[in-house]
């Protein structure tokens, strides 16, 4: 059972709720091996996962309907309360809903341990020059929704702990494996050369069509950029390129719903 201090406030302005009051300084957080969750249903997720929780910033609403879950937790933590006004001059009542909470990030596991640790056939992901961090957090969404066993973030990529990401991820980050790389390139040639083929999903000429390309087998499927797609070096690593056939005039849609199309028949093939 948790230990928790209750604690209420009547201002922002105290050492103990720099995190809160630091959203936007992403890379403070990162230094720090820090996350914000920062609406309910992330905060929920949080706390049902073995990241540990150093705090939480709540509205006595949320604290009455978090608190069997806070008192679940193995750690100590603080919990500071404040009305609903108090919290909206922080990120606007859209965003937290009255619930928001820090974490530590605990250390993940590397590529060598999830890649022999993880079920037979692979099914794989990654990722290369993403900057949206909302685009990162719903790839790892669509990751955690069709049994990706790890996803792979490319050195030129984001955090996918930085708090945008984590709510992209509505909290499936806490669940989801992921493994932030130093060279992309180098790991999908690891890939290969262990008989895992690595599929780049980006339409080109002479791109296969997604539904007949065979999924069944371990398999990476590599996305790119939001606008200029994978790099010639993404490419060259990767066996062959895929893509999704539109009857239109697109030809490509945004990162993240072209994962979740990727995944969902990754998935459908395998059913």
């Amino acid at each position: 059972m948790a230990t928790l201090h209750i604690k209420p406030v009547q201002s922002l302005d105290t050492p103990e709720l720099a995190w809160y009051l630091t959203l936007k300084r992403v890379e403070e957080h990162e230094r720090a091996g820090v996350l914000v969750a920062t609406n309910a249903k992330v905060v929920q997720r949080l706390l049902a996962s073995r990241f540990p929780v150093a705090s939480a910033l709540l509205t006595p609403a949320w604290l009455e309907k978090l608190e069997p879950l806070l008192r679940a937790r193995p750690e100590e933590i603080y919990v500071y309360v404040a009305e609903q006004p108090l919290l909206e001059t922080i990120t606007g009542y859209q965003m937290h809903q009255g619930a928001l909470a820090v974490a530590r990030i605990p250390p993940q596991p590397g590529f060598e341990l999830l890649l022999e640790s993880s079920p037979r056939p692979l099914l794989l992901a990654a990722v290369e020059g993403i900057a949206s961090a909302e685009n990162l957090g719903a790839v790892v969404r669509s990751c955690a929704a069709f049994g990706v066993h790890f996803l792979i973030v490319g050195e030129t990529c984001g955090s996918p702990f930085q708090r945008r990401a984590v709510s992209g991820s509505m909290g499936t980050i806490f669940e989801q494996p992921v493994v932030h790389v130093e060279s992309l390139v180098e790991k999908l040639t690891a890939l290969r050369a262990r008989g895992v083929r690595c599929l780049a999903a980006h339409p080109r000429p002479g791109a296969k069509k997604l539904a007949a390309v065979d999924l069944r087998g371990d398999c990476c499927l590599v996305f790119g950029a939001e606008g200029p797609g994978l790099t010639d070096t993404a490419l060259a690593a990767c066996d062959d390129t895929v893509e999704i056939p539109m009857p239109s005039h697109m030809n490509s849609l945004n990162v993240a719903a072209a994962a979740a199309v990727f995944l969902y028949e990754a998935t459908r093939q395998r059913a």
